[in-house]
């Protein structure tokens, strides 16, 4: 009895794997059917073509909103975009319920300008309705011919409807954009497209000589780009240890990436700004960051897409973009649909200054005794606060984090 009964479960796996292969031919009939009743029965003609395009297209779009076709015209559009110069609105993309979701405006684009936000919902397109269409069909209309106007609807934050006209343009990234400020080094990278890694090599060698006292590595509204460029660039700021893992199907290990540079910022204090706009490879730096500890994650918790695509060539000129692996942080951590938590949470906000009652100093009184190690010229002191006065923050995340840098080097200071 035994025996037997070892012989049925050893048996079942092949009963298995033959009753799916069953299943398979079973419904490609069903699909040549449909196939051929649509072609000869449907209103319109259509093309065999756009038939097998479009099956495609439903298949690779019901696993996961970033798995999608690309026909001839879009993977073309793929290979420009990544080296960082291509045409349309400026904005990255996903779909969501139906709906285009952005995930973040470029910097410096149409898009940018006209006040498209991270999170914003795109309901219509020219007043036609989004629901319905697939991914790559809102984005190619969103594209468009450059100097040409089109009207987006927006629902923004579940109860805002929103117009906006925007002017299609060339866009032409400049991904890394850096300054000197209070002694610290401030670093914006919009997107990781290539070369991102040796123009903020770049930006540190022209940094050097000028008694910086940190770094501001700037990845809000970042929408991602290229792994390879995700890991370059974290290996710019960390000595030793693994920068990310990624995991394929059941978890079976995929690559490991390693940092194998020494630290081109000498371990000077680092912070990293993220908000919901910064996804996928600006995740990757973060987290890699955040896990060794190189640098304090500043502002509101990351977009959440930790998976990756791989662009697999199939038949001629198209090609599938397909997920194949999901990645973890050097400690494990997925972040996909959970994001990156920032150490020092700093939600954006506006400040307006307050007045405050007039009121008198003990330099005010009369007959006050003199500090005589003050030479009683206020000049200096006079003009410091009228700059102090006069100074206007936009960017409240961008303040606190130069704060938080300045205080660092408070601490460290030795006393005189």
């Amino acid at each position: 009895m035994k025996f037997i009964l070892l012989i049925t479960l050893l048996f079942f796996p092949f009963l298995s794997k033959a009753e799916e292969e069953k299943d398979v031919y079973k419904f490609l009939n069903l699909f040549g059917e449909a196939f051929e009743k649509i072609k000869n029965n449907y209103v319109e003609d259509v093309t065999s073509k756009d038939l097998i395009e479009s099956a495609i297209e439903g298949m690779l779009s019901s696993l996961d909103p970033h798995s999608t076709y690309l026909n001839y015209d879009e993977l073309n559009e793929l290979k420009v975009q990544t080296k960082g110069e291509f045409g349309g609105l400026g904005i990255e993309v996903t779909l969501e319920n139906g709906f285009v979701k952005v995930i973040a405006p470029i910097d410096d684009t149409p898009a940018a300008k006209a006040g498209i936000k991270s999170g914003d919902l795109i309901t219509h397109l020219d007043d036609e309705p989004v629901l319905g269409m697939t991914l790559s069909e809102a984005v190619t209309i969103m594209r468009g011919k450059v100097g040409s106007k089109i009207k987006l609807t927006i629902n923004r934050n579940e109860n805002e409807s929103l117009q906006i006209f925007i002017t299609r343009a060339i866009i032409q990234l400049k991904a890394v954009k850096s300054r000197i400020e209070n002694n610290i080094g401030y670093i914006r990278v919009s997107s990781f497209n290539q070369k991102v890694d040796k123009e903020i090599i770049k930006s540190i060698n022209s940094f050097k000589n000028k008694n910086l006292i940190g770094y501001v590595l700037d990845l809000r509204n970042n929408p991602g780009g290229l792994l390879d460029q995700a890991v370059n660039v974290t290996d710019i700021f960390l000595e030793r240890g693994e920068i990310v893992s990624t995991r394929g199907r059941n978890g079976k290990q995929g690559s490991r990436y390693n940092a194998v540079k020494k630290d081109l910022t000498n371990g000077l204090p680092l912070i990293v700004l993220i908000n919901q706009g910064s996804a996928s490879a600006s995740e990757i730096v973060a987290g890699a960051l955040q896990d060794h500890n190189r640098a304090i994650i500043m502002g509101t918790k990351s977009f959440g897409k930790g998976s990756v695509q791989t662009i697999i060539p199939s038949g001629e000129d198209v090609a599938l973009k397909l997920t194949t692996a999901k990645y973890y942080t050097p400690s494990g951590r997925s972040i996909q649909k959970t994001g990156i938590d920032p150490d020092i949470l700093v939600e954006q906000a506006e400040l307006k200054k307050v007045d405050q009652a007039l009121g008198r100093k003990e330099s005010d009184l009369r007959g006050a005794i003199e500090n005589d190690q003050v030479n009683g010229d206020k000049s200096d002191e006079d003009q410091l606060s009228k700059n102090q006065e006069d100074e206007k923050v936009d960017d409240y995340q961008l303040t606190r984090a130069f704060d938080l840098i300045l205080a660092i080097n408070l601490i460290k200071k030795p006393l005189n």
